[in-house]
């Protein structure tokens, strides 16, 4: 039995987990800093950095004692390193320096995106069968990434300009719905036809790339008809009552929606076609989204599996599931690790 403490702060959720050989979850506390945020419409880094200093201990010492393990069980410390902020990523590297060295015990670095890939290897009856193509959804990702092993990556595409996640959240403030914007945008599309509004889909051809500042200018400018002045009025601010009369949330958020998925649908399933994947997976905060995953097990051409839910939004479990396979592969980092902000998943493979 090995267990891995595995430790995340890339962005505002402040987690900490006890996993077993990569697979069992014994403890996983997650602190959101979601409703300190709410208040700016997305991520304040500052105030996120310093939410982490006050939460990482507590939550660490939670995450250790719901798993009823010893300190002595654990067989290394896994932490994220990067991508992400820089100063929520160096709480939990300079935390999980402090418990590795003073435990001797090995430090393990896991990039962030790789920590997503890995939330599905938790409480499966079994792993994902290799080659497989996993599409990366979050925040500020959005990514197709073949893998032919553990560790193994290469990128197939990324995003040119805004991430799947990123143009919820903007779509969100523009409709005036809550932050975060995907879980807004999710509810209120389910009283709204996704064929409302006819807004564009940046295919590119010949490309698994992604763009979808296209689509979130569409909805500006949809938005726009309903409000002429709305570059003078402060319509989305969460501090603010929403501006704009008569403007039909469901139908926009419906249509939004509906061209967010059919773009990254269409290329994750061609994807694993072309590179005769075994297995497509869906990681990422996005990866909660049920019209994506409806939509990903309806036109898929292999097995397709994705996460809980409790493990596609930022969770340490992740990190301590990527951080087995990589102690076992003999790899451990220095107490020189330093975090890596714009770290790209394929730049570290083995």
């Amino acid at each position: 039995m090995t267990l891995i403490l595995g430790i995340e702060t890339s962005c505002d959720e402040t987690s900490a987990a006890v996993v077993e050989d990569g697979r069992v979850v014994h403890s996983n506390v997650v602190a959101s800093q979601i409703d300190i945020h709410r208040r700016y419409g997305g991520v304040f880094p500052e105030v996120a950095s310093r939410q982490h200093v006050l939460s990482i201990s507590p939550v660490i010492e939670q995450a250790m004692a719901d798993a009823g393990m010893e300190w002595g069980a654990l067989a290394a410390v896994a932490v994220t390193y990067g991508p992400g902020l820089a100063g929520s990523l160096l709480v939990g590297v300079n935390a999980a320096k402090g418990l590795a060295f003073g435990l001797g015990l090995p430090l393990v670095g896991v990039n962030h995106i790789e920590a997503h890939i890995y939330g599905n290897w938790l409480a499966q009856e079994s792993e994902p069968e290799f080659p497989l193509v996993c599409l990366v959804v979050s925040g500020g990702h959005s990514e197709l990434i073949l893998m032919a092993g553990h560790g193994q990556y290469r990128c197939l595409g990324g995003t040119l300009d805004d991430a799947a996640g990123e143009a919820f959240d903007k779509v969100g403030r523009l409709l005036g719905l809550p932050y975060p914007g995907g879980p807004s945008i999710q509810q209120a599309a389910r009283n709204g036809s996704p064929a409302a509004f006819k807004l564009p889909r940046a295919w590119l051809p010949g490309s698994y790339d992604f763009s979808f500042s296209g689509v979130k200018t569409a909805v500006l400018h949809a938005v726009r008809k309903y409000q002429p002045d709305l570059d003078k009025a402060p319509v989305g601010n969460p501090q603010t009552p929403l501006l704009v009369r008569d403007l039909p949330v469901a139908n926009l958020a419906a249509s939004f929606q509906a061209a967010v998925v059919e773009v990254l649908v269409d290329k994750a399933c061609r994807a694993a076609e072309e590179y005769r994947a075994r297995t497509l997976l869906l990681a990422g905060g996005v990866a909660a989204n049920e019209s994506l995953r409806e939509e990903l097990r309806r036109q898929s051409p292999v097995s397709v599996r994705i996460p809980a839910l409790e493990y596609c939004t930022d969770n340490a479990a992740m990190v301590a599931c990527a951080g087995y396979y990589r102690l076992l592969a003999g790899q451990q980092a220095g107490w020189d690790l330093d975090v890596v902000p714009s770290q790209a998943l394929t730049a570290i493979g083995r």
